[in-house]
């Protein structure tokens, strides 16, 4: 995340359309402190810098991918370190793709077993129905899922 002098003063709504992110859930990573709560200006508006933009965008970016909110929280605090090794970023990284991939595979499974169902034929008649027999009794399926 590039820090830059906070110069910029955006609202809530400005800071909200510029990350692409809601205004609750800007709200909603202020009360979990993944950005810090800014100070209101005289007119009792919340003042946003740059640095919040990027934090934000940051946050945004690293959610897209999947990580949670801990592994953000982490992450941010190992960027704020520049000149400490990105070995616990790496291996924060290679847990999450390993997760994506187990899901990812079972995904796989699912659907293996959800077009076997499907492809069986039936009579038309919902006490002949392949759907509703699997569903009723596990032991159907082929593989576990």
């Amino acid at each position: 995340m590039t820090r830059k002098k906070n110069t910029a003063s955006l609202s809530i709504g400005q800071l909200s359309k510029a990350a692409n992110v809601k205004v609750p859930t800007i709200r909603y990573y202020e009360q979990q402190q993944l950005i810090a709560a800014v100070g209101r200006s005289e007119g009792n508006q919340r003042q946003y810098s740059e640095q919040e933009l990027q934090q934000l965008k940051f946050i945004k970016h690293a959610r897209d991918l999947g990580f949670s909110l801990n592994d953000v929280r982490t992450l941010i605090s190992l960027d704020h370190q520049p000149n400490a090794s990105c070995e616990n970023a790496h291996s924060i990284a290679a847990k999450h793709l390993e997760s994506v991939r187990c899901r990812l595979a079972r995904l796989k499974r699912l659907e293996d077993e959800l077009e076997r169902i499907v492809s069986q034929s039936d009579s038309g008649l919902n006490d002949q129905c392949s759907v509703i027999k699997a569903l009723a009794d596990h032991s159907q399926c082929e593989s576990e899922h």
